[in-house]
């Protein structure tokens, strides 16, 4: 059931300068305490495992970031440990319930508490004479906290934003949106005037329902939430419903693609997106993959505040931290863990190597430092969330253990909806029940 999310009440109001698998759970319930997969050489040089998510150009970057360390700390040798996404939260739990985890390791904010509740995860204030954590970004300083404990420690920043297509909105004859002032109404009358203008053949928009960050910034300009900061959920049926209803307009009107085509878009990811195949005006999407999208649709892609953020209690966008750096807690040697941390978060050497790749940095002097080195799309990237900076209220706490499984539920429900077997009244029923019973939110 619905309980208050007290988001009135900020977690970081300061104002900086700018598994899900059964099994996963199950295993992850063991506490960590034996030995994990460390182990200090022959030559006195202490061996850590480092493990990541990402394609092969963050790897090759990792790999240049892991050889100026060791340059500079010939004590330590990094490994790295790296793989798909999917296949990265798989390995980490099989490893983790083996006692083998990786010394320092990346966390995503969906399974931060499956690890840290568990014991898995260290304390990293426990490191402060090597670990320097009082440069990062306020408004996600105290993101990776949970019950007193900092378990992870944001690489660097996103904002869930509106990314549009000027060249789609002058090819229809339609004006591009006061980003400051602009409505929920407006968004869905400017997404069927762009579909009516072109016939079809451009979309309004792409459909917004199946990233759960975009119904948690709609809830936040209610003053609710997604998650409370017990890990219940923070938001009321009604509001869902509001939101899903929204969807349901877009379909009507025909400012999104329809239901079957929604689908294949959406498992096309980025590169299929309506904006990457010169086929839509407007869609939903990180600040971080601006770059990839302009690339790919070979326009300059603009990003935009969204709707309604002038219009509610409060506003609503947010600055998520990109990734964590975590260390484990079995770690043998978790001081040298902390060293590499802290090289990670707060040297330049490392920032020009890595840029924007894990978010704009969560050092804000570090962040300042490559400003000037950012490719042109992140470099407007920065310049947006610098903008977006004085209206962020606060940021949102750790969402639950289960989390991972509301990207799925949230798909599911939306096509659902979007499908006509849902009204947006049962979507928001459906959701609700779904995640609590992922989450054992109730």
């Amino acid at each position: 059931m619905y309980t208050p999310p007290g988001v009135g009440r900020p977690r970081a109001r300061r104002r900086s300068t700018l598994l899900p698998l059964a099994a996963a759970a199950t295993a992850l319930v063991m506490a960590v305490t034996a030995c994990g997969g460390d182990s200090g050489s022959e030559d006195g040089v202490v061996e850590l495992r480092f493990s990541w998510w990402g394609a092969d150009d963050r790897h090759s970057t990792m790999q240049q970031v892991i050889d100026v360390f060791e340059a500079e700390n010939p004590d330590i040798r990094i490994v790295g440990d790296y793989t798909d996404w999917s296949s990265y939260w798989d390995r980490l739990a099989t490893s983790t319930a083996a006692n083998d985890a990786p010394d320092i390791l990346m966390q995503e904010e969906r399974y931060l508490r499956e690890y840290g509740d568990r014991g898995a995860l260290a304390d990293l204030t426990e490191f402060g004479d090597v670990l320097d954590l009082s440069k990062i970004d306020p408004l996600v300083a105290e993101s990776g906290d949970l019950d007193g404990q900092t378990f992870g420690v944001a690489s660097g920043v996103n904002a869930y934003a509106i990314l549009a297509d000027p060249q789609a909105f002058e090819d229809a004859g339609v004006e591009m949106p006061d980003d400051e002032t602009w409505t929920w109404d407006d968004y869905v009358e400017i997404s069927a005037q762009i579909s009516e203008a072109t016939d079809g053949e451009t979309v309004g928009t792409q459909s917004m329902s199946y990233n759960e960050s975009g119904f948690q910034i709609f809830a936040r300009q209610r003053g609710e939430n997604l998650y409370a900061e017990d890990g219940s959920l923070g938001f009321s049926q009604e509001t869902m419903a509001e939101w899903f209803g929204i969807t349901e307009q877009l379909l009507e009107n025909g400012g999104q693609p329809g239901a079957a085509e929604s689908v294949e878009i959406e498992g096309g990811g980025p590169d299929q997106s309506v904006l990457s195949t010169n086929q839509g005006a407007m869609a939903h999407f990180w600040t971080n993959q601006l770059g990839g999208i302009s690339e790919s649709s070979g326009r300059e892609i603009e990003l935009l505040r969204y709707p309604g953020e002038s219009e509610g209690e409060r506003t609503g966008m947010y600055f998520k931290p990109a990734m964590f750096y975590s260390v484990a807690a079995s770690s043998e040697h978790p001081e040298e863990a902390a060293r590499f941390v802290d090289f990670m978060l707060n040297e330049n050497a490392a920032a020009e190597l890595i840029l924007a790749d894990l978010g704009l940095p969560a050092n804000v002097d570090v962040r300042a430092h490559i400003l000037n080195s950012l490719p042109e799309a992140d470099a407007r990237s920065a310049v947006f969330l610098s903008d977006i900076e004085g209206t962020i209220v606060d940021g949102n706490p750790p969402p639950p253990i289960g989390a991972g499984q509301v990207v799925e539920i949230t798909k599911r429900v939306t096509d659902d909806l979007a499908f006509g077997n849902l009204t947006p009244e049962e979507a928001a029923e459906q959701f609700m029940s779904e995640v609590e019973a992922a989450t054992g939110g109730a």
